[in-house]
């Protein structure tokens, strides 16, 4: 997979947008789907959060490549590895997943990378309905020499 290149501009905005999302959704989502989850693999530090699309700017999106809809939802994952003086980095990992809704209408997950400057995010985007739960099942491999890692979770949206 080759990582999209943008200026120190655009990732400002997507970094400030992110923080922005995140700040949102821990304010109205339970506390069993917290906005930002993350999981401890290792050396491996795996972030995913995922929400609305409607939440980024349209500008902040069309920048990207992304789309926006009330009917999109968005997730995003960032690997950092966990460095020898305590520091982390981010690193690349083959990404893939499913979700799926409670009546099992699954959609396969794709993911764009965004590489910027000290950053590398993962951005896989897919559909949903009203009120609707949707289960993601995700394996995030950062080392291509050992087994994927597992990650799954539930999550319920909501149209604007």
């Amino acid at each position: 997979m080759q990582a999209l290149s943008v200026t120190h501009g655009f990732f400002s905005k997507l970094s400030a947008t992110l923080v922005m999302v995140a700040a949102l959704l821990s304010a109205t989502v339970s506390a069993t789907a917290s906005a930002e989850q993350m999981v401890t693999q290792g050396d491996y530090m795996i972030h995913y959060n995922a929400f609305n699309s409607s939440f980024i700017q349209p500008d902040v999106a069309a920048s990207y490549g992304l789309q926006r809809g009330k009917t999109k939802g968005m997730l995003n994952i960032s690997v950092l590895q966990k460095q020898a003086d305590g520091s982390t980095k981010p690193v690349s990992a083959l990404i893939s997943g499913d979700v799926t809704n409670l009546i099992a209408q699954k959609q396969t997950l794709t993911f764009k990378p965004i590489k910027e400057t000290g950053a590398l995010y993962y951005i896989g985007e897919f559909g949903f309905t009203d009120d609707q739960v949707l289960r993601f099942d995700l394996q995030v491999q950062p080392d291509p020499n050992m087994p994927a890692y597992t990650i799954k979770f539930e999550q319920r949206f909501y149209i604007d």
